[in-house]
């Protein structure tokens, strides 16, 4: 289990009150001592490249963002820099691209430990607290790299807008989100599930306020992981927003940190059965502190003890899911034979 972080993850300072605020990245940085304390190695992020960051973004979004260094703007209506969050954007897409290197290479989990979070910005547009699109940037490295195949799941508590289009005719990369709905930004519905090349391969699973454990669960097992191991990707990628958790001041949902707990272990055991357990994972939401760190903290352990067992399902109301799972076969049931 490989660990990326750096303290430098603090140095993004959105405006005071903002939700998306240095404490976060204090969090970060405190589960990573305890980390190191307990015998794991950290690894310090290098910086994305140019090439890498243009390979989801165009070129001329690259440069604004990059004119934004030593300045502090508002870029959306809630998206801001500050004098170094150009270069603490530029670490969180790098950490992500090198936590793919690490897993390709060693066949073992990594995690990086990163902020801003990335999956709301588009190709074009800084959005969602979003500068860099830090998964898409390391998926589309994993492809230039040679993998035919990258599955990327996304269980924040908001659906992962630029992740979706920027993949949404590309039929190597699946894109898969269970997300609040609606909610912002307002994308995400059961019925987007790509368009040309790339029908079929955007899963959304648009879970009304509310939704728990058993919720999360039951999608997971009845949607999420047949298609994943129908797509058999060479490579897994989480982007882990815990926003989703019933103590988060901005989500509507319920999950307790040991039903995030679940979740990870469906992904764990999928890398583990489909793709000899080539699993990296990326912060995104999560913005009670005490939350994001019990989260944090249980991920990590959890990551490092091996692919778990196959676990019951979790029991209680399953409303949320029950909702909404038929329009999620029916709107992907020509593509995938698993949900027929």
């Amino acid at each position: 289990m490989v660990l990326i972080g750096s303290d430098r993850f603090i140095e993004h300072q959105p405006p005071s009150g903002h939700p998306e605020r240095p404490a976060r990245g204090e969090v970060m940085a405190a589960v990573a001592r305890r980390w190191v304390e307990g015998g794991g190695a950290l690894t310090p992020p290098r910086a994305a490249t140019r090439g890498e960051l243009t390979r989801v973004h165009r070129p001329a979004y690259v440069d604004r963002i990059a004119d934004t260094a030593g300045r502090r703007l508002r870029l959306d209506p809630d998206t801001y820099t500050s004098d170094t969050s150009y270069e603490v954007a530029l670490l969180a897409a790098g950490a992500v691209v090198a936590a793919v290197e690490s897993t390709l290479a060693d066949g073992a989990p990594a995690m990086a430990l990163v902020r801003p979070p990335g999956h709301h910005a588009e190709a074009d547009r800084a959005m969602g607290f979003c500068l860099f699109n830090s998964v898409a940037v390391a998926a589309a490295a994993a492809r230039a790299a040679g993998l035919d195949r990258v599955a990327v799941i996304d269980y924040d508590v908001h659906h992962g807008n630029g992740t979706q289009w920027m993949f949404y005719e590309d039929p190597a990369v699946l894109y898969v989100s269970l997300h609040q709905y609606p909610f912002y930004p307002g994308t995400g519905a059961a019925g987007d599930v790509g368009r040309g090349d790339g029908l079929g391969f955007t899963l959304n699973v648009p879970l009304e306020a509310g939704g728990g454990d058993a919720d999360y669960d039951r999608a997971m097992r009845e949607l999420v992981v047949p298609v994943v191991t129908g797509f058999d990707p060479d490579l897994i990628l989480l982007s882990a927003g815990f926003d989703a958790h019933a103590r988060d001041p901005l989500g509507g949902m319920q999950v307790s940190t040991a039903g995030y707990d679940a979740m990870t272990d469906h992904v764990h055991r999928l890398a583990a059965g489909c793709c000899g357990g080539r699993l990296a994972v990326v912060t995104e939401g999560g913005y009670d502190l005490n939350a994001l760190e019990a989260c944090l903290d249980s991920t990590l352990a959890r990551l490092a003890a091996g692919p778990p067992a196959p676990a019951d399902a979790i029991a209680g109301d399953t409303t949320r899911a029950d909702g909404v799972i038929p329009a999620v076969r029916r709107a992907l049931a020509p593509y995938w034979a698993e949900l027929r």
